[in-house]
């Protein structure tokens, strides 16, 4: 299945920008779909962004739409996901998850497997 690894959250202010990675052994980036979900404290992981393994499209929540950029890098085996404009309730962990399904998925579900995460905290 190989692994997921995080980087890039930290301590940002509001209005402020990070670029999260995702970089991933034992699998290539490009032949699943990849995508990120993130998790506050006392909520339910949700879906955030996703680039599809067919043709690259991408995909955003409606919270996100318009400040984050979800990319890959082949060459790098990573996945990228640039965030602008942050809010304090951006503020969550943030991880990577990969999917082999056909079919495209936005569901936590349906993901094969998962990074650690990466703490996201926007201060006001």
């Amino acid at each position: 299945q190989g692994q997921l690894v995080e980087s890039g959250g930290g301590l940002v202010q509001a209005g402020g920008s990070l670029r999260l990675s995702c970089a991933a052994s034992g699998r290539t980036v490009s032949a699943y779909t990849m995508s990120w979900f993130r998790q506050a404290p006392g909520k339910e992981r949700e879906f955030v962004a996703a680039i599809r393994r067919s043709g690259g499209s991408t995909d955003y929540s409606d919270s996100v739409k318009g400040r984050f950029t979800i990319s890959r890098d082949n060459a790098k085996n990573t996945v990228h996901l640039q965030m602008n404009n942050l809010k304090p309730e951006d503020t969550a962990v943030y991880y990577c998850a990969a999917t082999g399904r056909y079919l495209y998925t936005r569901s936590s579900n349906d993901m094969d497997s998962w990074g650690k995460g990466t703490l996201v905290t926007v201060s006001s």
